[in-house]
């Protein structure tokens, strides 16, 4: 049994490794290079357990792996940071502005696909089981799936977009979106979830669930500004860059952990604090010097912690251990998702007027740039055992790397064929 330690030390030890092997010899964009370099690394100890057994590599890391639970780490851990750091470096004026299309594409999207996703995971399931391929899954449990990775993943979406040359007024568009569709994909899931344990139900569960709802989001973004505005009013106050780097901190840790005490929005709460402390703390609280050593230890935390995370899902592999019978449910939800993704953006973006890069044209970037990751796989992992898990699992697993890896590995290429800037 390894320490805590001993798992970080090994974690960040390949993380640093796999990350100068892919800058110096593969230079694939980062988030996909370590996810490639895990998975690659995973089937290859697979090989090997197949060659000689008696080595036993396989066993010895999986049982590593086990001792790291995905889903508690990254949604009761890195998640806060990640989100915290992406909110950080996204201009709030240009975020205002756009308030109208980020709010219809995160709420109205969000819900779009998770329907379409799930009554498809639905239908195509009871197909597959008729023909004796995989599982049939109860609707309730295929919304659940719909609800899981309909969201674009917030991590995912800022790591990709570094290297993809995007006009700035569609940029805000996408980081809005992939922000706050987050924290609306989780209610949404939690709430879904609820209902296919049976633990709501009767006369009153929509009442029910939309006051859950409005807990949970409008808690979430409530607590977030006024911890948010809390901070920045004790930095202004002060000039002291390691206090002020360590309230920014203190604003993560802190504010996260009340709102899963208080049953609202981890994620929202963060995404309010990053934008309030982005926003202001350059212009109002901080020096030179503070806002350097501020924006140089949250740009680290976010690589670090990227590196990390898209290390982690390429070697979840070896643990999650997928049944080769799910393989046909999991590769169809693929272009289920991809379908839902363009259907579900058309709406609301048809309820607003088309101004500057937000045109039509672009719908094919903007269903290829709905990046899902770890998020995804964290809430798929968070489903209680039963016989719907494995197949949520896969099919789950199968839409983040086929998005991450290849949607990801060409965003810049479809960048160039398919963006208009006009009107």
């Amino acid at each position: 049994m390894l320490s805590l330690f001993d798992l970080a030390a090994l974690l960040l030890t390949a993380s640093a490794s796999f990350s100068w092997l892919n800058r110096r010899f593969l230079r694939l964009p980062h988030a996909i290079g370590l996810l490639t370099m895990g998975l690659a690394a995973s089937l290859l100890l697979v090989l090997v357990d197949l060659v000689a057994p008696g080595r036993h590599l396989y066993d010895a890391l999986t049982g590593t792996l086990r001792q790291i639970d995905f889903a508690d780490v990254l949604m009761n851990g890195m998640l806060a940071f990640l989100i915290f750091a992406g909110a950080l470096n996204v201009d709030l004026a240009a975020l205002r502005r756009r308030a109208v299309p980020v709010a219809l594409l995160a709420l109205l999207g969000t819900l779009i696909s998770t329907v379409l996703v799930g009554l498809a995971a639905w239908l195509v399931s009871g197909w597959l089981a008729d023909l004796g391929i995989g599982p049939r899954l109860p609707l309730a449990w295929a919304l659940v799936l719909g609800a899981l990775i309909s969201p674009t993943d917030p991590v995912a979406v800022l790591s990709t977009l570094r290297d993809v040359a995007v006009p700035a007024s569609l940029e805000a568009e996408m980081k809005g979106e992939a922000l706050f569709n987050d924290g609306v994909g989780i209610v949404l899931f939690t709430l879904l979830l609820r209902f296919a344990t049976g633990r709501a139900g009767g006369d009153d569960a929509l009442p029910q669930a939309l006051r859950l709802l409005a807990q949970e989001a409008g808690g979430g973004l409530l607590l977030g500004v006024l911890a948010g505005m809390l901070a920045y009013r004790m930095m202004r106050a002060i000039d002291d860059f390691p206090a002020e780097t360590l309230i920014t901190l203190a604003l993560v840790t802190g504010s996260y952990a009340l709102a899963q005490r208080l049953h609202v929005s981890g994620p929202l709460a963060m995404v309010a604090a990053g934008l309030i402390i982005g926003d202001r703390g350059p212009r109002y609280a901080f020096s030179a010097r503070t806002n350097t050593y501020v924006c140089a230890l949250w740009t680290l935390i976010d690589e670090i912690l990227n590196a990390v995370l898209f290390l982690l899902i390429g070697l979840e592999v070896l643990v999650l251990g997928f049944d080769a019978a799910l393989l046909p449910f999991a590769l169809a939800l693929i272009p289920i998702v991809l379908g839902a993704r363009l259907i579900a953006i058309t709406p609301p973006l048809l309820l607003i007027r088309w101004v500057e890069a937000l045109t039509p044209r672009n719908l094919p970037f903007l269903t290829w740039a709905g990046i899902r990751g770890g998020i995804s796989v964290a809430l798929a992992l968070s489903v209680p055992e039963g016989p719907q898990k494995p197949a949520l699992l896969a099919a789950t697993y199968a839409v983040v790397l086929f998005s991450i890896l290849v949607q990801g590995g060409t965003l810049q290429a479809v960048a160039r064929r398919t963006l208009r800037t006009e009107p």
